[in-house]
């Protein structure tokens, strides 16, 4: 097509396209689009194809120009974009937006401008020699003893207590509970019928874990709870709650031993509890070894970001926080419509989510953006003998044979996603050669992982 065109970059990596298409092919286009009614077209008074021309321009021309002017521009922005670069090519969830609805004249040239967003063109500075630190982590005895305690506590045997027995931690509590008002009286809307929780783990939402402690089945006391100012909940941090709780049902674990039996239970491949102990230091290790390099990552890349600050285009943070929004609908096994109204019932909007999730999402698409910069800049390439070695070490460390995992990346995608590991890995080991490790604060094992949980 013949045309001219230019690009202006704009703010929040916005561009704006003007376009201008030279008479002679809007001309054209019109003729022809004229030609093909005219076979076809069919008017009182008229056989089909008989209808003269200038009859229909009368009666269908400005139409007929709108059609040729949509027509053609959107040929126009096709071939453009097609040769375009990804600076300058619109991202696929922002769609061109029109500044100004073009009057068709076809004895001159189509003009028109489009405004969109594109991916980041960011100029990165600085991408290493920092110092980052590492925390000091280890596998012990104790980090060995908690994960057995939670193995036991995963084969553990549940039976109902007696009926004269107290309620301990470790216990799992099923509980009627409420507010109360000034008189003590139950507040409409509060009730809450067979809530089951483990005694200990504060996982009831007003924490009255120790207020059970002591209660017998059938139970029911009456109590004031106070909650601290920087208590987990804000709305009820520093506050007062009378509450009324009732216990109707007790249950005790009782914990297996740890032997070879136990070991046994937990899976076929072990004989003894040593096979256990064995295999569990090494999946934490390697776990260990894992995470260690996720904080690495993630802090070589907010010191980067700190170093080269850019803004996102809209539609990408927009497009971001709706894909997260989806993803909360389906953990929740419902609709987005389904899923607003559950929030509104609470309090909370979609819009108020969206805005707390902004943060970290601005966070994640621009490490996103970073990492793909550099991988073109630096032309990371995977081989097939890398990708054959990486399936040799994956199998190794899940333990199956190297035939199984090629079975799971049959699946191009999956392949792909491989691929693309592999490259952002390598690159991360090149920023990181060139960065200054330091041994950072003791940290125990769980606590690394505890907010995965």
């Amino acid at each position: 097509m013949n045309l001219t065109k230019s690009f202006t970059k704009l703010e929040k990596s916005r561009v704006k396209l003007d376009v201008t298409i030279v008479q002679t092919e809007i001309a054209d286009a019109y003729q022809n689009l004229l030609a093909k009614y005219a076979k076809s077209i069919q008017l009182p008074g008229f056989r089909k194809g008989k209808v003269p021309v200038s009859i229909i321009e009368k009666k269908f021309g400005e139409g007929l120009k709108a059609e040729v002017a949509g027509d053609v521009m959107e040929k126009a922005l096709g071939e453009i974009f097609e040769s375009a670069t990804e600076f300058e090519r619109p991202l696929p969830y922002s769609q061109p937006a029109l500044d100004e609805a073009p009057d068709l004249d076809l004895t001159k040239d189509l003009v028109f401008s489009v405004t969109y967003d594109v991916f980041p063109e960011v100029k990165l500075g600085t991408v290493d020699g920092f110092k980052i630190e590492v925390p000091q982590v280890t596998v012990g005895d104790a980090e060995m003893k908690e994960e057995l305690e939670a193995i036991r506590e995963r084969n553990a045997i549940v039976v109902d207590c007696n009926d004269g027995d107290k309620a301990a931690k470790g216990n799992i509590a099923t509980v009627n509970y409420c507010d109360l008002d000034e008189e003590g009286n139950p507040v409409e809307g509060t009730e809450r019928q067979d809530f089951v929780f483990t005694i200990g783990t504060g996982q009831n939402m007003y924490k009255f874990d120790d207020e059970v402690v002591g209660m017998k089945k059938g139970d029911t006391k009456d109590f004031t709870k106070k909650f601290p100012k920087d208590f987990e909940d804000k709305d009820l941090a520093g506050t007062s709650k009378k509450l009324r709780v009732t216990l109707t049902a007790l249950k005790a674990r009782n914990l297996p031993e740890l032997d070879d039996e136990l070991a046994q239970d937990v899976s076929e491949k072990y004989k003894t509890l040593d096979d256990l102990k064995t295999d569990i230091k090494k999946n934490m290790e390697t776990a260990l070894e894992n995470k260690l390099k996720e904080i690495k990552r993630n802090t070589l890349l907010e010191k980067i970001m700190e170093k080269n600050v850019f803004d996102l285009p809209e539609s990408m943070v927009a497009a971001e926080l709706e894909s997260r929004w989806r993803m909360l609908a389906q953990r929740f096994r419902t609709d987005e419509a389904q899923l607003e109204r559950l929030f509104a019932s609470s309090g909370q909007s979609k819009d108020g989510m969206l805005a707390e999730w902004r943060t970290e999402a601005e966070k994640m698409l621009k490490s996103r953006v970073i990492v793909e910069l550099l991988l073109k800049e630096r032309e990371i390439t995977v081989t097939p003998e890398d990708v054959e070695a990486e399936y040799t070490r994956i199998a190794e460390g899940a333990g199956v044979s190297a035939d199984e995992v090629k079975k799971h990346y049959a699946d191009p995608r999956n392949k792909e996603y491989l691929i693309d590991d592999i490259k952002e890995q390598r690159l991360y080991a090149q920023l990181l050669d060139k960065c200054t490790l330091t041994k950072g604060a003791k940290t125990a094992f769980a606590d690394l992982f505890k907010n995965e949980k």
